[in-house]
C-alpha cells in the first residue's frame, strides 16, 4: 500500500497535508498522533471511503477511489466505537456480516465457527452483543473485520475503551493475523501499543513528520534525553522550565524526563546550569529516548494554532 502528495481539505481547512506513505506487506504499520492530526481523515481516503483532493493511493495493486469498489471484498475495517447491533446475538451479528460480504452460507458458518472458538465465544455465541463487555466487544468487532478474511486490515483507535490485559489480548490477535500474512494499519495514541509495531508514522497537524521503525526513530534522539533526580523535582522542574534549548520536563515519580533541543554536552550542560542557576541540587545524566520522546520531539509547534482536524 502507497500513496503520494495524499491531500484532504475541507474547505479552508486542511486535514490531511501531502504526505506520502508506504506501507509493506505483512507489517503492522502504526499511526501515531495527537487528536486532531489527520489519522482518521487518512485512513478514510486509504480504504476508499474518502476522496483525496490531491495525491494518488495504490492499494493491493488497486487505484483508490476510482477503484474502491472493487477493493472492499478485500479489506476489513474496525472503528473507534463498537459499530455491530446491540440488539443481535455474538453469533448473529457475525451471521449478519456474513451475508454482507456474501459469503455462501455453508462457508460461512464454518467460518463462524472457527471465529466463535478463535476469540473465545463458545459459552457466548448465544448472548446479546449489548451486554457483553468492553474487551469482548472489542473481540467481536475485530471477529466481524475479519470474517472474510482480508488481506488488509484498517483498525481505527481500536482499543481506546478498554482494560489493559484485554488490550495485550487484542494485540496478540493482531500479530497473528499478521503471521498469517495480513497487512494491518493501526491508528493509536496509545505508546506502548505503538512501539509494538513493525512500523510507525507519525502525524501532526496533517503533516508527516516521521516515518521508521521504533528503534529508528528513538535512535534520532541520542544524546537529547536526560534524567534529572531530584529531592525536590517540582522545584527543579521549574527551574528547567522556560530555559532556550529545553523542549519539554515531564514529572515521573521523584525524577524529571527532560528532551532538548541540542545533543550531547551541550545537553547536559544547559541543564545544569539551569539549575544550579536556582540552587537546585541534583544529578543530570544521559538516557535513552523513548517513543513517547519522539513524538513530543517531533510534534512540538510551539503556539502556533491549530488549523487541521483528525
Amino acid at each position: 500500500m502507497s500513496a503520494r502528495g495524499l491531500s484532504r481539505r475541507f474547505g479552508a481547512l486542511v486535514a490531511v497535508d501531502r504526505i506520502d506513505l508506504a506501507v509493506p506487506r505483512r507489517h503492522v504499520y502504526g499511526f501515531l498522533g495527537p487528536n486532531g492530526s489527520g489519522k482518521s481523515t487518512t485512513i478514510r481516503m486509504l480504504c476508499g471511503l474518502l476522496t483525496p483532493s490531491e495525491g494518488s493511493i495504490e492499494v493491493l495493486g488497486l487505484a483508490i477511489p476510482a477503484q474502491a469498489e472493487a477493493l472492499r471484498r478485500r479489506i476489513g475495517y474496525m472503528t473507534q466505537k463498537f459499530s455491530l447491533f446491540d440488539d443481535l446475538t455474538v453469533r448473529e451479528n457475525l451471521e449478519f456480516m456474513a451475508a454482507v460480504q456474501a459469503l455462501p452460507r455453508l462457508a460461512a458458518r464454518r467460518r463462524i465457527d472457527t471465529l466463535v472458538e478463535e476469540y473465545a465465544f463458545a459459552d457466548r455465541q448465544r448472548q446479546f452483543a449489548g451486554t457483553l463487555s468492553g474487551g469482548q466487544k472489542q473481540r467481536l468487532a475485530l471477529a466481524c473485520a475479519v470474517l472474510h478474511e482480508p488481506e488488509l486490515l484498517f483498525l481505527d483507535e481500536p482499543t481506546s475503551a478498554v482494560d489493559p490485559q484485554s488490550r495485550r489480548d487484542f494485540w496478540d490477535k493482531l500479530f497473528e493475523l499478521a503471521d498469517r500474512g495480513t497487512t494491518l494499519l493501526v491508528s493509536t495514541h496509545y505508546m506502548d501499543e505503538a512501539e509494538r509495531c513493525h512500523r510507525i508514522a507519525i502525524l501532526d497537524r496533517g503533516a508527516l513528520v516521521a516515518d521508521g521503525t521504533p528503534a529508528e526513530l528513538t535512535a534520532r534522539l541520542v544524546g537529547r534525553t536526560l534524567l534529572v533526580v531530584s529531592s525536590d523535582p517540582r522545584r527543579a522542574q521549574q527551574a528547567i522550565l522556560g530555559e532556550d534549548g529545553v523542549v519539554s520536563v515531564a514529572q515521573i515519580g521523584n525524577s524529571l524526563r527532560v528532551l532538548t533541543a541540542a545533543a550531547g554536552d551541550e545537553a547536559l550542560q544547559c541543564v545544569r546550569a539551569a539549575l544550579e542557576r536556582r540552587g537546585q541540587q541534583a544529578r543530570v545524566e544521559a538516557v535513552p529516548a523513548s517513543l513517547e520522546d519522539v513524538f513530543v520531539a517531533t510534534t512540538q509547534r510551539g503556539a502556533e494554532p491549530a488549523r487541521r482536524a483528525s
